[in-house]
């Protein structure tokens, strides 16, 4: 009988912490946080978890080669068992997104679902893998926009999305290892995340003059500071670990900085929904980030 503990390693369950803040950056930034919101992050992580389950039943073969500890090569969970789980659990995830948000909702979580099987079942180990599962996450931001104004949203899901390649991009070096050239390229990449992510422009403040403009000011106001600091948060976390892929592309390396990709992701998530003025949730959307790693070290993520 399989057990819950090897299923919740199938799923990379800690690992979903990184998805409500999709929905809620998403959902913020289209002016659509309502009730319906935290059901379509729970539909969120519905298919997340989906997605990991099929994609460790298509990559079965390899992972008996490369990674014979993972579930289905240990012996812990039968490949139709994992195949079971992630075809219940993305009929789940399609069935509370349409309830929740109704047909606007499900036509972007039935593509989301497509994009993630499609994914998992081809373009993984393919040139396209990145982009694809970067199209993932950008899907995932826009379900939580759906019940709003879409368009105020897509900047927020070109952010998650450039993320998500990177992460995908270092993904694939976590058993060969990689040369310097692209955790350079991906931090490159992460520098530019950071210093765009607090889009609307932090502009110094002072008093009127006398002829009716403002003059600047030397300072800033607070609530225009939490999306940059957590930004910040974001880019010397991430980018240190890709750093140190840099002076050592190894795999422990790689597969290090991938992880941090991952559970660093809700400060991003958060400073996107600070920026579209829910700085409280914005903060609280972060806060997954601590807890992600404590749970990284008893699960993996990657």
């Amino acid at each position: 009988m399989t057990r819950l503990a090897d299923l919740a390693e199938l799923v990379r369950a800690p690992a979903a912490l990184s998805v409500p803040g999709d929905v809620l950056s998403g959902a913020a930034a289209a002016g659509a946080l309502d009730r319906r919101t935290p059901a379509l992050a729970g539909a969120s992580v519905l298919l997340y978890w989906a997605g990991m389950a099929a994609n460790d039943w298509a990559d079965r073969r390899l992972d008996a080669v490369e990674r014979p500890e993972r579930p289905i090569p240990s012996g812990r969970v039968r490949p139709s068992v994992a195949l079971g789980v992630a075809s219940g659990l993305t009929a789940a995830g399609l069935a509370v997104a349409t309830a929740a948000g109704g047909r606007r909702a499900a036509a972007v979580a039935l593509p989301l679902a497509a994009t993630i099987w499609g994914y998992d079942l081809r373009a993984k180990n393919t040139a396209a893998g990145p982009a694809v599962m970067a199209a993932c996450r950008g899907l995932d931001v826009l379900l939580g926009a759906s019940g709003g104004r879409v368009v105020r949203a897509l900047p927020a899901a070109l952010t998650v999305a450039a993320h998500t390649w990177t992460v995908t991009a270092l993904s694939r070096r976590e058993v060969t290892g990689a040369d310097r050239r692209l955790p350079g390229l991906t931090l490159t990449g992460t520098a530019l995340i950071a210093l765009t992510t607090p889009a609307r422009p932090i502009v110094l403040r002072g008093a009127p003059s006398s002829t009716g403009c403002v003059k600047r000011g030397p300072f800033l106001r607070l609530g225009e500071l939490v999306p940059a600091v957590l930004a910040a948060g974001y880019a010397v976390r991430y980018g240190r670990a890709q750093a140190r892929v840099l002076a050592d592309p190894s795999p422990a390396r790689v597969r290090a900085a991938v992880g941090a990709g991952i559970t660093g992701l809700p400060a991003l998530q958060g400073a996107l929904t600070a920026r579209a003025g829910a700085r409280l949730l914005g903060l609280a959307v972060a806060g997954a980030a601590p807890l992600g790693r404590r749970l990284a070290r008893l699960i993996s993520p990657t």
